[in-house]
């Protein structure tokens, strides 16, 4: 069920375990009210994937992910022939005697077709549904691949030469990502409902790694939030997110380490740092100084 109301959205989100602030529940109203794209911006591991994990959840609708990267074409994004079948569906026809008579439907229909989630979205959607379609870190793509994304979100239509033209009956739910390694175009911005994902303040990771790790104490959730704050305001090469606050404290548990003690900290720091400039960076300032209070 779709939530009528700002608040229903941060009771769903909040009931799935992810605390979103006011002004992100906000913008997720507005997108699934207006059937517009939600453009999600921020830094790597701040909650923008799994903002479109738990709306599929909220929903109750199936997630259809488009990861992106550098080469990633509209063939790759929409379907491909299975060449494999039709192969063979020509030796069967062949055998059978009927290769004179066969015609192109016989091996270009949708049946020799392997759709890619653009048209996975577009099939699920003329059947009246939802779906979610995560088209993920849009800033790895190429140019190209995002003119041809600016047409596809205007109709939500896919032409197969072969087949004919798919449309949506309903706009799919659409969440695009974005780690803002490049800019943009301003054209599609302007067809999506623009959110930027900032760090978590003090109290809201506090209530995130609650949230996520039961049964941690006060003390350690506060550390590793407070160690994390700090953490984001050195100079380093890649900060972490909340996605490393979480394998923190995951670690930790394992550990058996019921506080974030100096030692403990320098031991795991290469579970939240990923590179070793940074990690000597931490060390030299001193480790202590992520845990102190003030």
């Amino acid at each position: 069920m779709i939530p009528s109301s700002v608040d229903q959205v941060s009771e769903a989100f909040t009931s799935r375990d992810y605390i979103a602030d006011r002004s992100l529940a906000v913008t997720v109203h507005l997108a699934l009210e207006l059937g517009r794209p939600l453009f999600l911006e921020g830094e790597a591991g701040v909650g923008k994937t799994e903002v479109a994990k738990v709306l599929a959840a909220v929903l109750d609708e199936p997630l259809i992910r488009l990861q992106c990267y550098e080469g990633l074409d509209a063939n790759h994004a929409l379907y491909e022939w299975d060449y494999a079948r039709q192969m063979l569906a020509i030796r069967l026809l062949e055998v059978k005697g009927e290769g004179a008579k066969a015609d192109v439907a016989d091996i270009m229909s949708r049946e020799y077709l392997v759709a890619r989630p653009l048209l996975q979205a577009v099939e699920a959607a003329a059947t009246g549904r939802r779906p979610v379609l995560l088209i993920d870190e849009l800033d790895r793509a190429d140019e190209e691949f995002e003119a041809y994304l600016l047409e596809f979100l205007s109709d939500f239509q896919v032409t197969i030469p072969e087949i004919g033209t798919i449309r949506a009956a309903t706009a799919p739910v659409v969440v695009v990502t974005s780690n803002r390694t490049r800019e943009i175009h301003d054209a599609l911005k302007r067809r999506c409902i623009y959110h930027w994902i900032d760090y978590p303040t003090f109290e809201r990771e506090t209530a995130i790694v609650h949230r996520k790790i039961p049964g941690i104490s006060a003390e350690l959730a506060a550390e590793l939030a407070r160690a994390m704050e700090r953490l984001r305001t050195m100079d380093l090469f890649k900060p972490p997110g909340v996605a490393e606050t979480l394998d923190w404290a995951a670690s930790l548990a394992v550990l058996g380490s019921a506080r974030l003690s100096p030692e403990v900290a320098d031991s795991t720091l290469g579970v939240i740092l990923k590179y070793q400039e940074d990690i000597e960076r931490v060390r030299t300032t001193g480790v202590e100084r992520l845990l102190t209070a003030g």
